[in-house]
């Protein structure tokens, strides 16, 4: 189970900002090689008559950075690994989640596996990995319920932790993260469910590399012009705004209604599936920058290929749970955080790739050795999710 799942020169001003933006870009390449899907753990609560049955997936890889479960440090986690260090994964869980009713803590008592008879501890797959599931009770009276939650938030703080609970036929969901450590039951509003969701979004597209690559890719012609002698630089900063808002609103509009038809349950399909396509569209748009086959229109281009990246996006919405007498809300805001998310890459890369746009550093590096890095890192993703393997141990 392979679960491990990482001399001073006096240059001229443009000199100085070529290499600002350098390290712009290996900032920005340097993790998008290694990125992986985003630390999160699902926590479902349930209402029973003597208070609330509980069930946890954390994933194996960040058990194993918390309590290190690779015992022989081989890469692999066996079962027998697993059950050894059943004992300091339930210590470390259980110590960083509890819950409170009515001002008075619930006792919370872990429940024997239903598949695995006499543990406390079994194994389930989701789409990115293995997954420990514990089960447990919460021994409450009173109301409300408060869920206290501070999962692997001193080791990465990038961790979401997925909240959903069922009482009374209605469910509600929620996210812990850093900044909301405890959570009521049943106060969540409709403006928070948007400032939640919009939160989300924010969070999710910066953390979502791919996605940051493809819309790299689609901006660094923005402040060029494709004629028969090469690219040539434009002659307006307007002209480039207009360019890229062609693109932006393209690549919007078609990942909004991917978003929305998968989130309805109208449009279905297999996650692999969808990540492999995901990192062919950023192999696609960085080759065309390198060997430019569409120049024009690209805004149709962008269109096409935005399609796909809504049934990515549509994935991780649907991951984090939607609250189903708010869900125009919470689609809302959640696109609209991916929106803000794109705009303030937008209006970063935007101002300094044109004032950069007339030298060779632009041409030469940001845009052909950018562009080949960008797919590179494609092509090491499609040949990863495609075949369902791992290229490098992260």
């Amino acid at each position: 189970m392979k679960e491990k799942l990482w001399k001073r020169s006096a240059a001229p001003i443009r000199e100085r900002l070529s290499a600002a933006m350098l390290m712009l870009f290996a900032v920005a390449f340097a993790p998008a090689a290694l990125a992986h899907k985003a630390s999160d753990s699902y926590l479902s609560l349930v209402r029973a008559e003597s208070g609330w049955t509980g069930r946890w997936d954390i994933a194996l890889r960040d058990l194993d950075y918390a309590v290190e479960l690779d015992a022989n440090a081989d890469g692999a986690i066996t079962w027998g690994e697993l059950s050894a260090a059943t004992p300091a994964i339930l210590d470390y869980a259980y110590s960083r989640f509890g819950a409170t009713a009515g001002g008075v803590p619930c006792t919370l008592t872990p429940s024997d596996s239903s598949k695995v008879p006499d543990t406390l501890l079994e194994v389930d797959r989701h789409s990115d990995g293995a997954y420990a599931v514990l089960k447990f009770t919460l021994a409450c009276t009173g109301a409300p319920l408060v869920a206290h939650y501070g999962l692997l938030f001193d080791l990465d703080p990038t961790h979401r932790g997925l909240l959903r609970a069922e009482q009374g036929g209605n469910t509600e969901t929620a996210v812990f993260s850093p900044e909301r450590r405890q959570i009521e039951l049943g106060a969540t509003s409709r403006l928070a469910t948007l400032r939640q969701y919009w939160n989300e979004g924010v969070w999710h597209i910066w953390l979502g590399f791919d996605h940051i690559l493809f819309l790299l890719a689609l901006l660094l012609p923005a402040v060029l012009a494709r004629d028969a002698s090469g690219w040539r630089q434009v002659t307006s900063f307007r002209a480039a705004v207009l360019d890229v808002a062609a693109v932006v609103t393209a690549f919007t509009l078609a990942h909004s209604l991917t978003l929305t038809l998968a989130v309805l349950g109208i449009v279905s399909v297999p996650s692999r599936l969808v990540e492999s396509v995901i990192a062919a569209t950023v192999l696609a748009a960085a080759l065309n920058n390198l060997f430019p086959v569409v120049s024009r229109r690209r805004a149709i281009v962008a269109f096409v290929l935005g399609l796909v990246h809504g049934l990515g996006f549509a994935n991780v919405l649907i991951d984090l749970g939607l609250p189903r007498d708010a869900l125009a809300v919470a689609l809302f805001g959640f696109n609209l955080g991916v929106e803000t998310g794109q705009l303030a890459i937008v209006s970063l890369f935007l101002p300094v790739a044109f004032a950069l746009r007339g030298g060779w550093f632009y041409r030469r590096v940001a845009l052909q050795s950018g562009s080949a890095v960008v797919a590179l890192v494609a092509a090491v993703w499609l040949v990863e999710r495609s075949l369902n393997i791992r290229l490098f141990l992260l």
